[in-house]
């Protein structure tokens, strides 16, 4: 039985390397058609966590670190740089992996910052992916700000710090804009261009995996319904339940507890955080239950 072979390109971050593994070890489970390689992207600097898999249809591919020579360029914008500076490798990674014939390729995963290697996926004629690894509801946030951007003209530097609110699709209540991410309105190294660059280039792929789940983000879910967009597939929550953790009926029988939709879910990714002053206050508010 021949098997389709398809490319998973993560970003280097750990809660995005680990949510590709599960969703690859989830996909060669139910069609074992398919075999995965994912290629790991080093960063320069500091310490690369390291991905392990006991199936033998998923296998890795990491590529040599690369030093990325641009001065004064930080965060975001050197990410994007480190990234593109990689397609060379990326493109020698898969022509290897393609000249052995013992699988088709099948297509790209991306994820949002590997979005540049949609042209080494069209250079093997196959499809690309994205995996979101954030919520149903902010993808349809990009969406909505570069399509006004783009189509209506909006200035999105107006809603720096403004209580100015904006109706976006895939929120069932209007955004203020002083709650925007600050990186939209990061003009160092073009990191706010950057932002609309990326929903712009979600358009030209096939579909769009997010890693949430209908019941969580329904109306978000629907709002990408009947539109031009890529399709967009919930995924089931991706989740790495090897560490260790506090007892998950004690959690389970709180919210069991609790009143009809008064329980709040905050998610900040690995990269949201909150002021130690902060996390002390709100956690003694009465209802809440906090997980850090």
């Amino acid at each position: 039985m021949e098997k389709t072979e398809l490319i998973f390109i993560p970003f280097s971050g750990i809660g995005h390397l680990a949510a590709s593994l599960e969703i690859a070890k989830m996909m060669t489970l139910r069609d074992r058609r398919l075999s995965i390689t994912i290629i790991i992207i080093k960063f320069p600097f500091g310490s690369n966590p390291s991905l392990t898999s006991d199936s033998d249809s998923i296998r890795f591919v990491t590529l040599p670190p690369i030093e990325v020579v641009s001065p004064g360029t930080t965060g975001f914008a050197f990410i994007f740089e480190l990234m593109k500076a990689h397609i060379p490798q990326v493109r020698d990674a898969v022509g290897e992996i393609t000249s052995s014939g013992s699988s088709r390729l099948g297509g790209f995963v991306l994820d949002t910052f590997c979005i540049h290697m949609i042209d080494v996926a069209d250079e093997f004629g196959v499809p690309s992916y994205i995996f979101f690894t954030s919520g149903a509801a902010f993808l349809g946030f990009n969406f909505h700000l570069q399509f006004l951007h783009d189509n209506e003209g909006l200035d999105l530097i107006q809603f720096k710090n403004s209580d100015a609110e904006l109706e976006i699709p895939s929120y069932v209540n209007p955004v203020p804009g002083k709650v925007f991410p600050s990186v939209m309105f990061d003009q160092d190294g073009d990191v706010a261009g950057m932002f609309l660059y990326l929903p712009r280039s979600f358009r030209q792929v096939k579909g769009i995996m997010v890693n949430t789940f209908v019941e969580l983000e329904s109306h978000a879910i629907q709002s990408f319904s009947g539109t031009t967009l890529p399709p967009v597939y919930p995924v089931e929550p991706i989740l790495t339940t090897q560490a260790e953790c506090v007892d998950a009926s004690a959690i389970m029988s709180w919210l069991d507890d609790q009143p009809p939709s008064s329980v709040i879910f905050l998610c900040f990714g690995s990269w949201g955080s909150f002021g130690g002053d902060q996390v002390k206050r709100d956690s003694k508010r009465a209802g809440t239950q906090w997980a850090l």
